[in-house]
Parts: C-alpha cells; structure tokens; sequence
C-alpha cells in the first residue's frame, strides 16, 4: 500500500528539527570556548635586547675644574707705601720687564748689620736656587727631546701595525709628560731669576748709600695677570700679597672623585672631558692621583671621603682657546676598556638566590638563564658566560615575568 507524500511545510519542518536540537549544544560550545579565551593568559609585553659583541668602556663620571699649572703670587718684598695698581685681571705681562707695583720705601729697615747679613744670605741662596732651576731646565727638555723622538719612531710603528695600541699609549704619554715638565722647569727658571733680581735689589739698598728710589717690582713670569688682591694706594708690610700672575694656556683639570672610585684610576688613564662650553669633547691623561684624601658633605648631609685626580690637556691649545682658569668641566675617567666583549644592558640581569640572571626570550617564551657578568659601566654589563652573541634578553622584566611565560616583545632596543 503506497504512502500518500507529506505536504510541503510538513517536509521543511522536519528538515530543521535536527538543526534546532544543535543550536543550544552549539551556544554552549561557543561559551564555554570565549570563556577558554577570557581566561587564558596573555603574552605579557616586554622589551628584549641583543646580546652583542663590540667595544666597552668603564668610567668615573664626575665633575672637575680647570686650574693654572704654574701661578706665582706677587708680593711686597719689604714694607712700604705701596702705589696704585692700574692693571687688571687678563692683562699680559711679560718676565722682567712689566712693572707690576711700586713700592716707595727708603730702605731703612733693611740698614743694620743683621738685616744686611740676612740680604747677602738670601742673594746667595736665590743664586743657589737659580742654578738649579737652570740645571733642571736642561734636564726637563732634553727628556722632552728624547721621547718626542721616541714618539715619532712609534708612531710609524703604530701606523705600520707593528706595535700594540697599549704601548703606543704609553709613549704618547711619556711624551706629553716630558713636555709638561720641560714647560713647568722653564717657568721655574723664570721664577728663580726674578728672586735673584728682587734680592740683589734689596742687597743694595742695604749698603751705605744705598738706592733711595721706589723699588720696582717686575712680573716673574710671562704670561696673563689672573688676580689683583690690591689695588689701592697703601702702606703695606713685608710679605703682602699683591697680585697673582700665571699662564691661562697651560692648563690642567683637577677632578674630584670618591676615593673608593681613585683607587681603580691610574696615571696614564684617558680622560674625556664634556660641557665646558665647546662643540667637541677634549682629551686628557691622568698625570696624578693625589696620595692624600679629605672628606666633604654632600648635597643630601652624607660624608664622603673624595680625592682630587690631576689630568694634563692632550688636545692643542687652538681646540681651546677660550677655555680659563677655573672653569667648570665634566670628566669621564676610563678605568676599563676592551675592544670586543660580550655586554647585555643592565637593566637585562637581576639578582636572585645569590646569582645574577636573566631573561632569555626564546620560542616566544622566557626561559630564566644564570650568566656570570664581569664589568659594567652602568648602562653595559660584560657577559662572561651564560649567553652567546644574538641571543635576546628581556630589559626590565615586570613581575609577571617568570620562568616559561609567554611573551610579546613590543620593542627592540638597538645598540
């Protein structure tokens, strides 16, 4: 017996039930996966960085001020009614023959026999003392003369890649030494024949019938006036200091620094100097690192025990020449340099559990490393071991970083 066919509704309704029977285990699944969703942990976004090989430099960062190598301070020699002094600070001035002060005194104080004897003992000892200063001249520039020539045969060598950049370093600093020695000696023998001068003057106006003019006080030294301590007509006595008188091109910097950081500074070391008013850095060795320290308050009331470091000018006097007496700089020390070693940024390494670790990014996850560091200039730190070149490290990892957690590097830090 034939069935009669469904009329057409009937058949689409039956077509859409099993449909119907899904949609409510479909609206479950649905839920229950953006629930999944909702719930599972996010990449936590990080900073990574490279692993890198190249230079590093370890400093002292601090402040300095630039002085006057050689400065010679003018006094009256005897009393007197000292006359005005018309010049002032800047002025040049050169050894022997610029009248610095005049003095008006009849030399009475200098006419009986002890005061004699004393000015015939100190024409001899300004002898004395000329001499040697002369001696020392001689000795100064031939030193000079022998490393600058020594310099000038290393020179080549160093060009030639024959010899290492260490030694070429220290003859170059032999040779600045040389120099600024020969230069300190020269302005020594200046300064030994105006005391001669000063105390064969005062020897004669010791003697019966002595000179009863003013005596004349000359610059010892040739070069700039940096200070007139007196200016005014007045009686001054033995002794008073008048004027200073010095060369502002001869300059050197005077750095102080913690004496904990003085003690890894050696004489030798480079020194690149910054913000003292010119477009390009100046360099500058370390010539001494004073033996005694002092201590200063600090800004925040805390004591510090700091030391003064003495470094010499390398550059030529024509990339300077505005830069003067106490003139504020500041100084980057090199205590450690290498030309290619393995450094990460500090903020990459972390303490924990007494060793110093890191954050790898690795598989778009972080995996926690140990690595042995070894210098740092407080923005690198040297990997010793534990990472190779081009691996990637996180850089100020959050607490949410842990050891697998997925990450996702929103920046990378070139270097």
């Amino acid at each position: 017996m034939n069935e009669a066919p469904l009329p057409p509704a009937a058949a689409k309704k039956t077509d859409a039930s099993p449909w119907r029977r899904r949609l409510p285990l479909l609206g479950g699944a649905l839920l229950v996966a953006l629930i999944v969703i909702g719930l599972w942990p996010r990449a936590v976004p990080v900073e990574v960085s490279s692993a890198v090989r190249g230079p590093l430099v370890v400093t002292v960062d601090e402040e300095g001020m630039t002085r006057v190598k050689n400065r010679y301070a003018v006094s009256a020699p005897v009393g007197g009614q000292l006359r005005r002094i018309d010049w002032k600070a800047g002025a040049p001035v050169t050894a022997g023959r610029t009248v610095l002060a005049t003095l008006e005194t009849s030399g009475a104080d200098l006419l009986d026999a002890r005061s004699q004897a004393q000015a015939v003992a100190r024409v001899k000892a300004a002898e004395a003392a000329r001499d040697a200063a002369r001696a020392q001249q001689e000795r100064a520039a031939a030193a000079a003369k022998l490393y600058g020539t020594e310099l000038a045969r290393l020179q080549q060598l160093f060009n030639q890649r024959v010899l290492s950049a260490q030694e070429f370093d220290a003859a170059q600093m032999r040779a600045t030494v040389t120099q600024q020695e020969a230069r300190a000696a020269e302005f020594g023998g200046q300064v030994a024949e105006f005391e001669l001068e000063q105390a064969r003057a005062l020897l004669s106006r010791a003697q019966p019938g002595g000179e009863a003019e003013p005596l004349v006080i000359t610059s010892p030294v040739s070069g700039r006036i940096l200070r007139v301590w007196q200016e005014s007509s007045r009686l001054v006595p033995g002794g008073f200091p008048l004027l200073e008188v010095g060369d502002p091109t001869d300059l050197e910097v005077r750095i102080e620094v913690l004496s904990r950081d003085g003690v890894g500074i050696r004489p030798g070391a480079r020194v690149r100097l910054e913000q003292w008013g010119g477009a390009a850095p100046l360099a500058a060795r370390v010539r001494l690192v004073e033996p005694s320290a002092f201590t200063k308050v600090s800004a925040l009331g805390v004591e510090e025990q700091r030391v003064y470091v003495v470094a010499d000018f390398t550059d030529p006097l024509e990339q300077r020449p505005t830069l003067g007496d106490n003139y504020r700089v500041e100084a980057r020390i090199v205590t450690w340099e290498h030309p290619d070693v393995l450094h990460v940024p500090s903020g990459a390494l972390f303490q924990q559990a007494g060793a110093t670790q890191t954050f790898v990014f690795a598989g778009g996850r972080a995996r926690l490393r140990t690595v042995r560091a070894g210098h740092s200039n407080g923005v690198e730190v040297e990997i010793l071991d534990g990472l190779r070149a081009g691996d990637q490290v996180v850089v100020y990892p959050g607490d949410q970083v842990t050891d697998g957690t997925r990450l996702h590097p929103i920046k990378v830090s070139e270097r």
